[in-house]
Order: structure tokens, then C-alpha cells, then sequence
């Protein structure tokens, strides 16, 4: 059949890599259609040190080329596609880019979660250089430093508790005079002295400057919302917490998802609710969100669509 695939992988971050590279060693030849973002989130961030196997640390982009090329070494054939539309109520499943139609024995859904941003063209440019929504993944960077951080919900007073461990000082920035993360949550970050917060206040801009290319964050412009005045904070970094949201769209009425859109998975596998199609990375994670942790569930993810097309 034209356009037929044994597997094929929606999506070119860390999981659909690896599933890529599972299946292509398995001599299954995946087409992986790389999407919007090919290489995924990695490929906004700078270095990233907490990848094993890279003792002093890899550029994101450098990872992701990294992963792709040792992918198609075996086979994988990754376009510069984006699935549009799927249909999963037969077999082969159906899978259009634009008006192109491909028909697959099975599918592994990679297509991750982007984290909800201030849409600030400030916010854009300084992403990867002060400006960060993974407090895992890039809080080592800012020992000794002011820093700051936005949100109002268990997400963002975990990631402030987190960063205290490295920062001198961490200002939560909430848009509101309450939080409303759980009780506990609370009661932790008002407990810890290095924690300070500024409320019914948002970022206005993020400051910085760009030397030669070499871009760093100086401080935010603030506006408090019910004054509605301006003020000026000095810090070198940014997170952002106000949430992640699961690229699942594409999926809806197709696979089974939870109350917040993130794709469900059977028992402790990747296998989803449609026969033939499975899950895997930050698309079906709202818990981890690493990038060795969605390596991970690529690999589980390959081997089950292997062993369902061994049972076909």
C-alpha cells in the first residue's frame, strides 16, 4: 500500500526518538513525522547536564541531532511533517499531513507538553538564557543568584521550594492576593526565609541584554493589577509556572484522556484505548516531564507496538 507503515511515530522529541530507534533496530522501518518543534522542548534549552551518559553536559539542539541521526542509522525515516487530523476508528490507522493521507499497523504518539508562557516577545527571546519553565533542569544555574518566579499553584511553589536550594533569594510573583496551591504547599513556602512574594503583581517585560549574541536576564519590569504601577526587580532569572498543557488536541474524541487533556495509558504499559496506538513522553506524563524519563517510555513504547504487531 502507498503511504503504509508498520509504525509511525507523531513526534521527534526524546520519546519518539528512542521509539524511533527501538523500531528501526527491530526492523520495522518507522516514518516519524517531526512536527511543529522537531527535537521537542530540548531544542529550547541551552545545556542540559542531567542526560545520562554526558558528563560535562550537551547543548539541547546538539542532544536532539544526536538522537535523530542515530535513529535513522538504523533506518528511521523522519520527515519535516505535522499530522493535521487521524483516524483510529479503523485499521490501518489513518493519519493526513494536510491533505496527504498515510496509513499505519500501529502508531506511538510523542507529541509532548508545552508549558503555558507569559507570551512576552521578551519571554521568547531570553528562553534558554535566563528564562526557564523546568526548575529541574536548569535550577543549578542560578546558585547565589536572585531569582524569580511566576504562578500561584502547587506547580510553581514546589519549583520556588526547589530553587532555594541554589538561589539567595527567590520572589514568587502572583497575579492574584491568595494562592491556590494546597495548604501544605502554602504553609512550606511561607516557612522558608529565602522565599518572598509579590502579589497582584505579572510580568510586564523581562529586561536582559544581548552582547554579541551572549544573552543574559538583568531583571522584570512588574505591574502591579490593582495599582496598576510599574516597578522594576532585579534578578538573573525567570521561571515560569502557571502550568503545562498536553499537545493532544489532534486527539480529542480519538484516544481516551484525562480531565486536563494528557493521554491515558493501560496498567504500566503505553498501550492506550485504541488497539494498535500508544503513548508515550510528556503527552501522557503530567507527573516527571524529563527527558530521560520520556527516553524511557519511547523504549517501553517500541517494544509494546512490537510485540502487538508480532500478535497480529
Amino acid at each position: 500500500m502507498e503511504n503504509h507503515s508498520k509504525v509511525i511515530i507523531i513526534g521527534s522529541g526524546p520519546a519518539g526518538l528512542t521509539a524511533a530507534l527501538y523500531t528501526a533496530r527491530a526492523n520495522l522501518s518507522p516514518l516519524v513525522f517531526e512536527g511543529l518543534q522537531p527535537g521537542g522542548q530540548l531544542t529550547i534549552t541551552t545545556e542540559v547536564e542531567n542526560y545520562p551518559g554526558f558528563e560535562h553536559g550537551i547543548m539541547g539542539p546538539e542532544l536532539m541531532d544526536i538522537m535523530r541521526k542515530q535513529a535513522e542509522r538504523f533506518g528511521s525515516r523522519n520527515e519535516l511533517k505535522i499530522a493535521t487530523k487521524v483516524d483510529f476508528s479503523v485499521h490501518p490507522l489513518r493519519i493526513w499531513c494536510d491533505e496527504e493521507m498515510y496509513t499505519a499497523d500501529t502508531v506511538i504518539i510523542s507529541t509532548g507538553a508545552s508549558a503555558k508562557l507569559l507570551n512576552l516577545s521578551s519571554e521568547q527571546k531570553f528562553m534558554g538564557y535566563g528564562v526557564s519553565a523546568c526548575a529541574t533542569c536548569d535550577g543549578f544555574f542560578f546558585r547565589n543568584q536572585e531569582i524569580a518566579v511566576v504562578g500561584g499553584g502547587d506547580t510553581a511553589l514546589e519549583e520556588a521550594n526547589y530553587l532555594t536550594r541554589f538561589a539567595s533569594k527567590v520572589s514568587l510573583i502572583h497575579r492574584r492576593d491568595s494562592l491556590r496551591a494546597s495548604k501544605v504547599m502554602i504553609e512550606r513556602a511561607e516557612k522558608n526565609p529565602k522565599i518572598h512574594f509579590l502579589w497582584n503583581t505579572v510580568v510586564d517585560d523581562v529586561l536582559g541584554s544581548d552582547d554579541n549574541g551572549k544573552k543574559s536576564v538583568t531583571g522584570l519590569r512588574l505591574r502591579n493589577v490593582a495599582t496598576h504601577e510599574f516597578s522594576h526587580l532585579v534578578c538573573t532569572g525567570l521561571f515560569i509556572a502557571i502550568g503545562h498543557q498536553p499537545n493532544t488536541k489532534l486527539f480529542e474524541g480519538q484516544i481516551e484522556l484525562d480531565s486536563h487533556g494528557y493521554i491515558l495509558t493501560k496498567g504500566k504499559s503505553t498501550a492506550t484505548n485504541i488497539p494498535g496506538v500508544f503513548a508515550a513522553g510528556d503527552v501522557a506524563d503530567p507527573t516527571y516531564r524529563q527527558a530521560v524519563s520520556a527516553a524511557g517510555s519511547g523504549c517501553m513504547a517500541a517494544i509494546d507496538a512490537e510485540r502487538w504487531l508480532e500478535h497480529l
